[in-house]
């Protein structure tokens, strides 16, 4: 194809040269006849100049085949300036480019070796004015108290001898201490502590008009005595108790007879008797009898404890002067726990 197009280019001309020949002959048919050989004569001289032409061409396609091609310049292409791009919209979360590692889409499915894990709570926002959910609160009705804390404390479950001796009847759960040496209330012979006689008397051991005086509870009571001798002495007991807090309630009867002559006649010095609690955080100084001798008086102690543990606790009774008689009778002691 190509071959074709380079002859046409290089020999239109002869092309045209013929076909004006041929018309000129076809021209001078019209005026004069020609021969057969001037038509020969014409169609050679064509044919010669045609095959000059083809050689000519020849001529030249050797040459271009046999020449050193020479490197064309390169073609300037303009190039465009890419167009500008607007930058995506912000977002809190970066968008990932082609090499961003993909990241694992959480499963919510506990696997065979995982607990599965738990939501933390939907924090709720805030109003202009907080809420109160919580009831108002109901006033509190004091702890009940509990039952007698006191092993044996009304004294009715038997007794034995302190030591052996007979003049110490002590209830059981409970045992005794008392003091000797001067009392420091005077300089008299007498004015030194005596050892007491305890004993616990049945109702029935006592007269008819004196039961319903020196018993409060129960068949039995304790006497303490001693006849023209000071006395200071303790009951005591060893109790475990847990933390709390705690009232101990002792009735005493002081029965302090300064003479018997024309019947009994008490003492007259409010301070001839008196009590003390022994509990912890040191129990009470010594208490006098406000509702004056020969009546029962009512003693309350109150303590807590902050922890569990074994305490002493136990009351303290003294007649300090020589009296016709020293006497306490005690009954329905009490120990409850009031309060955490």
């Amino acid at each position: 194809m190509k071959k074709t197009q380079r002859f046409w280019k290089h020999n239109s001309w002869i092309m045209i040269l013929l076909l004006g020949l041929l018309l000129g002959l076809a021209g001078c048919q019209e005026e004069a006849a020609i021969t057969p050989e001037e038509v020969q004569a014409t169609v050679d001289t064509a044919v010669a100049l045609t095959v000059s032409a083809q050689e000519a061409n020849a001529a030249v396609e050797v040459a271009q085949a046999t020449a050193v091609p020479t490197e064309a310049p390169p073609t300037a292409t303009a190039t465009l300036p890419p167009a500008p791009t607007m930058p995506p919209p912000p977002t809190s979360t970066p968008v990932p480019t082609a090499t961003d590692t993909p990241v694992a889409e959480p499963t919510l499915e506990p696997t065979a070796t995982e607990e599965p894990t738990e939501l933390p709570p939907t924090a709720v926002p805030p109003t202009s004015a907080p809420v109160n959910t919580q009831p108002p609160p109901q006033p509190t009705a004091p702890p009940a108290p509990s039952g007698n804390l006191l092993v044996n404390g009304s004294f009715e479950d038997g007794w034995y001898n302190l030591n052996g001796a007979p003049e110490f009847q002590l209830p059981n759960g409970w045992t005794l201490e008392f003091d000797s040496g001067p009392t420091g209330f005077g300089s008299q012979a007498w004015d030194v502590w005596f050892p007491p006689e305890i004993r616990v008397l049945p109702y029935f051991q006592l007269p008819d008009s004196e039961r319903g005086l020196f018993i409060r509870d129960g068949e039995y009571t304790i006497k303490a005595f001693k006849g023209n001798g000071p006395i200071s002495l303790r009951f005591l007991q060893d109790i475990a108790l847990q933390p709390g807090t705690y009232v101990f309630t002792a009735y005493v009867f002081p029965d302090l007879v300064s003479s018997y002559d024309g019947g009994k006649q008490y003492a007259a010095d409010p301070f001839a008797g008196e009590v003390r609690f022994i509990a912890p955080g040191g129990g009470t100084g010594w208490l006098t009898f406000g509702a004056g001798f020969g009546k029962w008086g009512e003693f309350q102690h109150t303590f807590s404890i902050d922890t569990a543990q074994t305490v002493r606790i136990g009351v303290g009774m003294r007649g300090r002067y020589a009296l016709a008689s020293n006497g306490f009778f005690i009954d329905e002691w009490s120990l409850q726990r009031i309060g955490n």
